[in-house]
């Protein structure tokens, strides 16, 4: 995930970035979202400017929002988001300062409360200023306010030649007009309006002298939106909390929930929980996932069907709008500039003025190998966890296109490879795909077309799956075909990738047939399709499982020994959630299900430190007694992916499996994470049944059952 190479922002220039916006600490930045808005500001609320900000439709409507009493910068008390993701509030007091009058007052004598909320494209706050001194202050307060109308690859450091129009700034009484047209025609405004006229207005700042009693409050509502409305007020403040807030808990409904005898454990599957649902956004086609904020709150779509299947037992609504969007968005021509190719599913979608203008191809672009197949993974899943041929059907006119183009892109080598076609693309194509991700083990950059090693895994699972579904709609044919096809590329895999001198597969093969002998977290997503056999999924899973790879966090995306292994780069020897997690299911589907309670152990411990909320990805250090895990400065929070691994490890621990053809539930060698002795999912659908399911320790074992009113409403099979 690269920076214009897509996903990742240079760490030099963000950490400089980060620097210059002192005394914030970059790690305490925090997050709303809500439909295609979302607001990223520091603890005490302001935006700075850096990779902050109030973003509509990927441009930066809010560049600067920054709250000054007395002058002066307050002193934090501490800042957090409501449970539920909605609100933002952060307590804040003065330092020494002077009143308008000139009289002195103490640090800590005025508290000031901020709460912000996203709704309908719009950013509510409420200031409040409680006098706690003994005698009554005229306060002054400023509010610094900026609209650069920059696109979002602007923000993360691209340069642009040329630019749209920014207007002067139009003011009444109690609102800023700020526009600006851009170069793809569109006019883009941001309308700051307050509950009272202030004192002095200019284009980039409000004063106001605010009297405050002794022992009491003085209230300040602020909204910005893309047009003037109706004066803020504490009436349309708490009317659009109460429908964000609905609409939230509308989110949250969907799919079963998880509750433990663990508190803190609890804390953190809310947080999961709240950061997916946060994340999800409600579209024409359905609930999809955006990948993460601030730099991909949209559409990805491989980060949309790994979140999805992370999600699939507990919710598969989500999948199911994860397919129809991208069934809506597959590919119909060749364009090198998109990397578009008929059949093929698309990895990013954008609505900033750069992509409209075409000054970078992402607008709709297909630049990843690994998404296509994993769409045709996705809907087989779908479809054995909830027996929907129904759906099935509707999609399958793409599901046969997708296969299609896969089998396209493996004929010349037998293996699915990628190249990007227009200097503009993704050099690697993956989803480690930054620039050095993908190397030889002396250090050589390969030369393309190359065949990771996952892709290959991807594809065998979407072949295998494929042919039991054409099997169940009658079509023989295609159900032999692709069954041919799926047994050739784990033969092929097992034959090419296989390195005897490592005990390991190789992460890929090159344009020039030679392997890359490197040993990377790629070969566990082999272990998550099935694809190896017994012997050397073992191999596999004792090198993943030892200290090389385990950093007692997580797994490493590169074994420590690798000439680029370095615990704070973004690929090679980092620790990322999503991808730990699905080693982890396929470690467990190998056998290995105490392993995989000790990286669920890891995982959730590191969710502690991190304010139970996994970011993107953090560093790879060794664990050490005492010490927490290391973030990484510039990771996406939250992010769709790393919130899903929570559920997709816990699947794993217990052993669950939900047969959506015959309505049973199956559970294999059961076990609870760490700590937990009990733990319940309720209204967990099957078929047309919803039911409640207990996983409970006794002794050294432990048990699943159904509660008693659903006792004989689904089959239960549990295998110890």
């Amino acid at each position: 995930m690269a920076l214009l190479d897509e996903r990742q922002l240079d760490p030099a220039v963000a950490l400089a970035s980060l620097d210059a916006t002192a005394p914030r600490e970059p790690h305490r930045l925090f997050a709303l979202k809500q439909g295609d808005c979302f607001a990223v500001a520091d603890a005490y609320g302001d935006i700075r400017g850096a990779g902050d900000g109030f973003f509509r439709d990927d441009t930066r409507v809010l560049s600067e929002f920054r709250l000054t009493v007395g002058g002066r910068q307050t002193s934090l008390l501490g800042a957090s988001l409501s449970q539920d993701n909605v609100l933002f509030t952060t307590n804040l007091t003065n330092l020494p300062m002077q009143s308008a009058a000139g009289r002195d007052i103490p640090q800590g004598a005025i508290h000031v409360e901020r709460v912000r909320l996203l709704w309908q494209d719009r950013l509510f706050e409420r200031i409040t200023l409680s006098n706690y001194s003994r005698e009554t202050s005229t306060i002054g307060v400023s509010l610094h306010f900026a609209a650069d109308f920059r696109d979002m690859f602007e923000v993360r450091g691209s340069t642009r030649l040329r630019r749209g129009m920014a207007h002067v700034a139009e003011m009444d009484a109690t609102s800023v007009l700020l526009r600006y047209d851009g170069l793809d025609g569109l006019a883009r405004a941001s309308a700051i309006s307050f509950s009272q006229a202030p004192d002095q207005l200019t284009a980039d700042r409000a004063d106001f002298l605010l009297a405050v009693t002794k022992r009491s409050s003085m209230v300040l509502y602020v909204e910005v939106g893309p047009e003037l409305a109706e004066p803020p007020d504490r009436d349309r403040f708490r009317a659009a909390a109460a429908r964000a807030r609905f609409g939230m808990r509308a989110k949250r409904r969907h799919g079963a929930t998880v509750h433990s005898s663990g508190r803190v454990f609890n804390d953190w599957v809310e947080r999961a929980r709240a950061d997916v649902a946060l994340l999800t956004t409600e579209l024409a086609t359905g609930p999809y996932p955006y990948a993460g904020i601030p730099w991909f709150s949209t559409a990805f779509g491989r980060d949309g069907v790994i979140s999805a299947l992370q999600m699939l037992w507990l919710n598969p609504g989500l999948a199911r709008g994860v397919l129809a969007f991208l069934a809506q968005h597959q590919a119909t021509e060749t364009s090198p500039f998109s990397d578009s190719q008929p059949g093929k599913i698309m990895h990013e979608t954008r609505k900033g003025e750069m992509a409209a203008l075409r000054e970078l191809p992402f607008g709709r672009y297909y630049g990843g190998v690994d998404t296509t197949p994993l769409y045709i993974h996705l809907a087989c899943a779908y479809a054995d966890r909830t027996g929907d041929m129904a759906f099935i059907d509707s999609l399958w006119p793409s599901l046969c296109a997708a296969a299609e183009w896969t089998e396209e892109a493996g004929r010349e080598t037998g293996f699915v490879t990628y190249q990007r076609a227009a200097e503009s693309g993704l050099a690697n194509q993956g989803w480690k795909d930054s620039f050095d991700s993908v190397f030889h083990a002396d250090g050589r950059i390969p030369k393309g077309p190359i065949a990771l090693v996952e892709v290959q895994g991807y594809v065998f699972a979407a072949f295998r799956g494929l042919a039991k579904l054409a099997r169940r709609r009658g079509e023989d044919d295609k159900a032999d075909h692709w069954e041919d096809r799926a047994e050739a590329m784990r033969v092929a895999v097992e034959r090419d990738f296989w390195l005897d001198d490592l005990g390991f597969y190789a992460l890929a093969i090159d344009g020039e047939g030679e392997p890359c002998k490197v040993r990377t977290s790629n070969a566990g997503h082999l272990l998550l399709v099935g694809l190896p056999e017994p012997a050397r999924a073992q191999m596999v899973a004792d090198q993943l499982l030892s200290a090389s790879f385990h950093s007692g966090w997580g797994l490493r995306t590169l074994a420590d020994d690798a000439v680029f292994f370095n615990p704070m780069s973004y690929h090679n020897g980092s620790i990322w959630p999503h991808d730990t997690a699905m080693c982890g299911a396929g470690l467990a589907r190998y056998g290995e299900r105490e392993s995989v309670v000790r990286l669920m152990s890891g995982t959730f411990e590191s969710a502690v430190h991190f304010n139970m909320r996994l970011p993107e990805l953090f560093c790879g250090f060794t664990r050490a007694p005492g010490e927490a895990p290391i973030a990484y400065p510039v990771a996406c929070l939250p992010q769709a992916w790393s919130a899903g691994s929570a559920f997709m490890l816990m699947q794993a621990c217990l052993g669950l499996e939900i047969d959506g053809w015959d309505g049973e539930i199956r559970v294999t060698r059961p076990r609870l994470p760490i700590g937990i002795d009990t733990l319940t999912l309720r209204h967990l659908g099957v078929g047309e049944q919803v039911v409640d399911l207990t996983f409970q320790r006794v002794g050294d074992r432990v048990v699943a059952f159904l509660a008693d009113r659903h006792e004989g409403l689904v089959p239960l099979i549990v295998r110890t």
